[in-house]
């Protein structure tokens, strides 16, 4: 079979690489050149993906996996389309469909009777039929569900281990109509492997969820239960500091019982998919107070984070205040949505002046996102934004002169703080 990926991005390239490891001859699409050469050449064009160079290098020697920046022409020649092209969404949860209608005019160019095209990122619920259908119809003169099959089949994957995740989650599809959805599982089933999961009611594997409609609805509810989860642990966890309790032995109590599943707290909520999606859930669905009182209380957590300093240092008008993380999460070369962003304004609007570092970051790179970075300069406050490996050794000796400590992950070790204010979220003072 030939397949061609649109969007050679974090998660658009391992899915050409998978599949083109099973056999398969794949074609992938971006508009961006530097891209297109890195993949011909079997170089990996941004790193922290596991397996990713290694696998692709190996694609490309095998001569079944190429790019090119003509999207057009490579649909043209493929059985398949799969459509990893990202999408935006502004703080209001408006959908910015600029780039993904683009690419969709580029596919209909190319598109021939018989072809399977599969949209893989996340959107309102309504699109693929309502807006991707349509579209494509237009651009290749063809119908959709009868000339050519249409279908959503979300991914499931965290960047970082997409090999891993593509095997261990069944792999949703939702059709336009019932002879889309038996292609589009017939596909999937031709390019994924999947592990054993006896606790599945099912087999893992490919699941038709009856309509495009209700895969669209799979992914924002499992990403926006999430951020209700976390949102929920958070307002449990500021109770639980004003109460003098430590929340972390509450929630792994709770969590012995099969019906309890409470995240854990901390200072933020980054990445592509948490803090976004239940945005767009709300687009489709402004009336989920439930779902907006979360977003409310995660948006909410580095201010409260700064405040604990505040509480610890006392007044932050021109303390230097280290920032330990730039990026969203521990080990992830990634800043989207990170916490470091808002962490810095609110101790800014305290007065403070803030210092970024993160292990995975040059100075410069850090410089070019907005952030001043640290060069070595004393500091007397420190806020632990990201959960780094690096973060569990670190102490009091590697920051001399360091009065207060917040640490918004729970990844410090209170041993190696012996004399500094530390406070962290949902704990009582005493367990610094």
């Amino acid at each position: 079979m030939r397949i061609c990926v649109v969007a050679l991005g974090k998660i658009g390239l391992p899915l050409a690489v998978q599949f083109a490891r099973k056999g398969h001859e794949v074609i992938g699409a971006d508009v961006n050149e530097r891209v297109v050469a890195d993949v011909n050449a079997g170089r990996e064009p941004f790193p922290g993906e596991a397996d990713l160079g290694l696998r692709l290098g190996e694609a490309v020697e095998a001569g079944l996996l190429t790019a090119t920046t003509d999207t057009a022409a490579a649909v043209a020649e493929s059985e398949a389309v799969v459509v990893v092209v990202p999408l935006f969404v502004d703080e209001m949860g408006t959908p910015d469909f600029g780039w993904m209608d683009a690419a969709t005019r580029s596919i209909a160019e190319g598109l021939r009777p018989g072809t399977l095209v599969s949209y893989e990122t996340t959107l309102p619920v309504g699109t693929t039929r309502g807006r991707w259908a349509p579209m494509l119809a237009e651009g290749s003169g063809l119908t959709a569900g009868s000339d050519f099959h249409l279908v959503f089949s979300p991914e499931r994957v965290l960047t970082g281990r997409v090999f891993a995740d593509l095997r261990r989650y069944p792999k949703l599809v939702g059709g336009i109509d019932k002879a889309s959805a038996r292609h589009g599982v017939e596909f999937y089933e031709q390019v994924l492997d999947f592990d054993e999961r006896p606790d599945l009611d099912r087999p893992n594997g490919v699941w038709d969820l009856g309509s495009a409609e209700a895969s669209e609805l799979a992914k924002l509810a499992e990403t926006t239960y999430r951020d209700v989860n976390i949102g929920l642990a958070n307002q449990f966890a500021r109770y639980a500091d004003s109460a003098g309790v430590d929340i972390a032995k509450v929630i792994e109590a709770c969590n012995t019982q099969p019906y309890s599943h409470i995240h854990q707290p901390g200072i933020a909520v980054g990445g592509h998919c948490i803090p976004v999606y239940p945005r767009m859930y709300l687009w489709n669905d402004p009336s989920a107070t439930v779902v907006r009182a979360a977003r409310e209380a995660n948006v909410g957590m580095p201010e409260y984070a700064v405040g604990l300093l505040a509480d610890a240092y006392g007044d932050l008008t021109g303390a230097e205040v280290l920032v330990l993380g730039a990026a969203y999460r521990g080990g992830v070369k990634e800043t989207a949505f990170s916490g470091v962003f808002p962490t810095v304004e609110a101790l800014k609007a305290r007065g403070a002046v803030p210092y970024v570092s993160d292990p995975m970051y040059t100075a410069e790179e850090l410089e070019a996102l907005g952030l001043t970075p640290h060069r070595g300069e004393a500091v007397t406050a420190a806020i632990v934004q990201a959960d780094h490996a690096d973060y569990r050794t670190l102490g009091v000796d590697d920051l001399p002169g360091v009065k207060a400590l917040v640490d918004g992950r729970r990844v410090t070790d209170p041993a190696r703080w012996t004399g500094v204010a530390r406070a962290v979220i949902g704990a009582p003072d005493d367990l610094g």
